[in-house]
């Protein structure tokens, strides 16, 4: 009896190890997943925090980009009617070319009073940012100027502009009309 004691004892015995065996697989198994799962919501995290990163950076260049839009409409607002002005600006400068000498008195009366308005309205566009280009005797940059007639002098300069057919003008830092001139070769 003893004998069948012991047994007992001895299947008892593993049947405790084997349910502590099973219980330490379920644990480490449940572990393991547990691990997995964990690894999943890390790889997760980093993939929703680098969209997040790359959204607000999106959002900061779209607004930039905006503010800047923005800008350049404030900045260049009357473009359009400067542009309008301008060929007004070229016919008073065609009308005080005449000469003086030929003109009545009554004449030259009127052309005072032209001047005097040309002379109001180039204030006035430069008083709002528009600039003539210098071109005459200045070396000819394609970026402000248009070459419309070329000549050859050897006493000037290569490339310096020897005439100015229309004026060119800016508008702030851009260029609204090119100056069309004369380019000694």
């Amino acid at each position: 009896m003893e004998e069948k004691t012991e047994n007992i004892e001895m299947n008892k015995t593993e049947s405790k190890t084997s349910e502590t065996k099973n219980t330490i697989k379920k644990v480490l198994s449940r572990k393991s997943s547990k691990n997995e799962e964990l690894e999943k919501l890390q790889k997760q995290n980093a993939e929703l925090t680098d969209k997040v990163l790359r959204l607000s950076a999106e959002m900061q260049n779209m607004s930039r980009r905006h503010e800047q839009e923005k800008a350049n409409i404030y900045k260049y607002d009357g473009e359009k009617l400067i542009k309008e002005i301008l060929p007004i600006i070229d016919n008073f400068e065609r009308a005080i070319s005449l000469d003086d000498a030929n003109l009545t008195d009554e004449l030259s009366k009127f052309l005072s009073g032209f001047k005097m308005i040309y002379t109001s309205l180039l204030s006035t566009l430069q008083a709002i940012g528009v600039t003539e280009i210098e071109a005459l005797g200045k070396p000819f940059d394609p970026t402000k100027m248009e070459a419309i007639m070329t000549a050859n002098i050897m006493d000037e300069e290569q490339g310096i502009v020897l005439d100015v057919m229309q004026k060119g003008y800016m508008y702030n830092d851009k260029v609204i009309r090119v100056a069309m001139v004369k380019v000694n070769e």
